[in-house]
C-alpha cells in the first residue's frame, strides 16, 4: 500500500513494505513530511515534482541505510528498524540527507564528493530553518566532525581521493568554506543556499546529468561571484588543508565540552548567524507556503544511487 503526501506542488509516494513494525503508519508519514518540509524550506520548493519513498522494515531499531536514485523522477530507499520508536524518527537526519540528494544534478563518478558533501552540509541547516533542530547542535557537530574531511597522507585532491572521509566530510568542508567565502564577498547578502537554489532553478536536479564545471558556473551566477569555480580549481587536484581553528574563531564558535558557545562580537559572527537563518524569501510560517496533505490507501505495482 502506498500513501501520497503532497508538499506544495510535489507528490511524494510513500510505500511501506510488508513487515511487522513498532511504528504506526501516521508516525512514518509524519517523519517523511518533516524531512520534506525541511528540504522544501531550504530550497524554496521541493526539489522534484514527484518521488517514491520506499520504507523497508529491517531487524533492529532506528533508521538504517538510505539510497537515492534519479530514475523514474526520483526514488529513495530507506531502511527502518522494526523496533524503532517515534522519538528516534524525531531526531533522524538520514531521510533529510537523502532528500537533499534530489536537488543536485548527477555528475561524473569522480565528483561524488560534491553530491555527498552537499547532503551532509545542507541537511542540518535545512532542519534548523524548518525549526527541527538547533543551530548550537549543528555547530557542535561540525566542530567535531569537519576535521574528518581534511586531506591525509597521499591525498591527490577531491576528484582523485575517494575515501569515506574525503567523499562525505571533504565535500562538506568544500561547501562550508564556499558558504563563508560567498557571504564574505557579498557582504552577507548571499550564500551557498542561493547558489544551490540557482542550480536547482536552472533544472539541475538528480534526474539530469550535468558537467560539474557547468553546474558550479550556474551556482556562481546566482551569487554574482566565482567562488565555487575558483574553489573547485584549487581543490580538485590538490590536497588543500583548511585552517579550521581560525575559521571557528572568526565565526565566534568556541568548543565547550560536547557543545559550543558563541562569541557574538567575533569578526564573522553575522556570517555564522546568516548561514542557519531562514532565507530572505522564506516567510515566517513556511508551512503556509508548503501545504501538505495525505491520500492514504492507494495500491501500486511494484542512475546511480547516492547514500
Amino acid at each position: 500500500m502506498t500513501s501520497t503526501l503532497l508538499i506544495g506542488g510535489s507528490k511524494i509516494d510513500v510505500n511501506i513494505e510488508a513487515g511487522e513494525m513498532n511504528l504506526t503508519h501516521p508516525e512514518l508519514l509524519h517523519w517523511v513530511r518533516s524531512a520534506a518540509e525541511a528540504v522544501a524550506t531550504y530550497y524554496g520548493r521541493y526539489p522534484v515534482p514527484r518521488v517514491l519513498i520506499r520504507i523497508i522494515p529491517v531487524d533492529g531499531s532506528g533508521v538504517g541505510h538510505g539510497q537515492t536514485f534519479g530514475y523514474d523522477g526520483g526514488l529513495i530507499k530507506i531502511r527502518v528498524g522494526d523496533q524503532a520508536q517515534a522519538a528516534e524518527l524525531a531526531g533522524d537526519w538520514m531521510l533529510t540527507h537523502e532528500m537533499v540528494h534530489l536537488s543536485f544534478p548527477s555528475v561524473a563518478d569522480e565528483h561524488h564528493w560534491i553530491e555527498e558533501g552537499i547532503a551532509v552540509y545542507v541537511e542540518p541547516i535545512a532542519r534548523i530553518q524548518a525549526k527541527q533542530m538547533s543551530a548550537q547542535q549543528m555547530w557542535a557537530d561540525l566542530v567535531r566532525d569537519m576535521p574528518k574531511g581534511q586531506p591525509q597522507a597521499g591525498d591527490r585532491g577531491l576528484d582523485h581521493t575517494h575515501s569515506w572521509g574525503r567523499t562525505y566530510w571533504g565535500g562538506a568542508l568544500f561547501c562550508f568554506v564556499a558558504d563563508v567565502e560567498i557571504r564574505s564577498q557579498t557582504h552577507n547578502q548571499k550564500g551557498l543556499q542561493d547558489a544551490l537554489r540557482g542550480i536547482l532553478g536552472a533544472g539541475g536536479d538528480i534526474t539530469h546529468d550535468w558537467e560539474l564545471a557547468k553546474t558550479f558556473k550556474i551556482g556562481d551566477q546566482a551569487t554574482d561571484t566565482a567562488v565555487l569555480s575558483d574553489l573547485y580549481s584549487k581543490w580538485k587536484d590538490n590536497p588543500v588543508q583548511v585552517d579550521l581553528a581560525s575559521m571557528w574563531k572568526e565565526l565566534g564558535i568556541v568548543a565547550d565540552g560536547k557543545s559550543v558557545r558563541f562569541v557574538e562580537d567575533a569578526p564573522l559572527a553575522a556570517v555564522r548567524r546568516a548561514i542557519t537563518a531562514p532565507h530572505a524569501s522564506t516567510p515566517t510560517n513556511s508551512r503556509a507556503v508548503f501545504p501538505s496533505a495525505v491520500f492514504a490507501g492507494r495500491s501500486i505495482t511494484g542512475s546511480r544511487s547516492r547514500s
